[in-house]
């Protein structure tokens, strides 16, 4: 994260399932209830997904929950908020979804100069010997780091 960045909610869970392969930043269109939750760090990425149709980029399944001093007129927690890239971005990425298997998913939303941004990332889902193999290296480098530490 760069200066000016606040982070509201990021999808860790991302980085285990999947081979992130590309990133990309995205505005993002929001009733004014949603972006007060989103202030109040109201956010849940873990089901949501980047849909690409008709030369337009939806963010779905993600829960933006209900503004806390909101009214009846608060916003549907799980509605498709549509992104803002440039056409060509999204032409390029739906390709590369369409012929290559890949999905696109929000890494993490975030406020940047006042802005709501969401960096999604092209990624490639992960089979479970992989997810073995990262689980092991994880716990190798834990095990070399406290080593390190008890013999300084």
């Amino acid at each position: 994260m760069s200066d000016g960045e606040k982070l509201v909610a990021s999808n860790r869970k991302a980085r285990f399932n999947y081979e992130l392969l590309d990133k990309l930043e995205a505005g993002l269109v929001l009733t004014g209830t949603e972006v007060k939750a989103l202030r109040e760090g109201r956010c849940n990425l873990t089901d949501g997904f980047v849909d690409l149709r008709r030369g337009e980029a939806w963010l779905v399944d993600v829960n933006i929950s209900g503004y806390s001093h909101g009214n009846r007129a608060n916003h549907d927690p799980l509605r498709r908020r549509k992104l803002l890239l440039h056409k060509r971005e999204i032409e390029r990425w739906a390709a590369k979804v369409a012929e290559r298997g890949l999905t696109c998913i929000p890494l993490r939303v975030y406020f940047k100069m006042g802005r709501i941004k969401v960096e999604i990332a092209l990624g490639r889902g992960k089979k479970k010997y992989d997810k073995r193999d990262d689980i092991k290296r994880r716990d190798s480098d834990r095990d070399t780091a406290r080593a390190l530490k008890d013999r300084h």
